[in-house]
């Protein structure tokens, strides 16, 4: 599949298949354009105290926007990318990144207990999460390679009336006793297509200040009844 980078500006877009998968401002790494990864940059701006460096597990490279992110919000940050892709890899390391090439799960599976603050999954093979990234069976590898307190960040897409999201939700909420899900209210009314990003944890969320910057945010108990009666699935 074709790979390019169009540039404007400061900043940078990654195309794969003539679709925009990633964006980076390399002036502003802080400035995240995509309405889904500023989504998840406030989960990881209150996972933890302000200035507290974390080490990071990003399943899915892309141009790295995160781990910059991290780097430019919370200084002394460690991440490490997995990226199947070695056209995407290489764009990744261009920037100074740790890249490894390999299947996001193949590389979980390798990781240690309990060395990571956070897990952030965004794989997609062309319009969906490819199927043995989203089944119990990786939610506990997952798990397995947090810290106690850490979190995992996924996001999804899918078109109404989101039964398939609502399987994967539903799956990592079996796993943690916390789930938050924040996307656009017409994504969570099952009214339009778009991200949903899934926050999950063992410990208890600020969900108060993440609505501080965004209302569409949906609680475990909303959790549950979104997807009330979607099965986890299983390898």
């Amino acid at each position: 599949m074709a790979v390019r980078v169009a540039a404007d500006g400061t900043g940078r877009t990654l195309l794969v298949g003539g679709l925009e998968a990633s964006h980076v401002d390399v002036a502003d790494p802080a400035r995240l354009a995509f309405p889904y990864m500023r989504r998840i940059g406030d989960v990881l701006d209150v996972l933890a105290r302000a200035g507290r460096p974390l080490r990071a597990l990003h399943l899915g490279g892309g141009l790295g926007t995160l781990a910059r992110y991290l780097a430019a919000t919370r200084p002394g940050s460690a991440s490490e990318l997995v990226e199947i892709d070695p056209q995407v890899a290489a764009l990744a390391r261009d920037a100074g990144l740790i890249v490894d090439v390999a299947d996001a799960r193949a590389a979980l599976e390798r990781r240690a207990r309990r060395t990571y603050d956070v897990v952030i999954a965004d794989v997609f093979d062309g319009p969906v999460v490819p199927r043995h990234l989203t089944t119990r069976e990786l939610v506990a590898d997952v798990r397995r390679v947090l810290r106690p307190g850490g979190a995992y960040l996924v996001n999804l897409i899918d078109d109404p009336p989101h039964r398939l999201a609502r399987r994967q939700v539903a799956t990592i909420a079996a796993a943690f006793s916390e789930t938050l899900l924040l996307a656009e209210r017409p994504v969570l009314a099952s009214r339009r297509t778009g991200n949903l990003v899934v926050a999950a944890a063992h410990r208890t969320l600020p969900v108060a200040r993440l609505r501080a910057r965004s209302q569409d945010v949906l609680d475990r108990e909303a959790v549950e009844i979104w997807c009330e009666g979607a099965r986890p699935l299983r390898d």
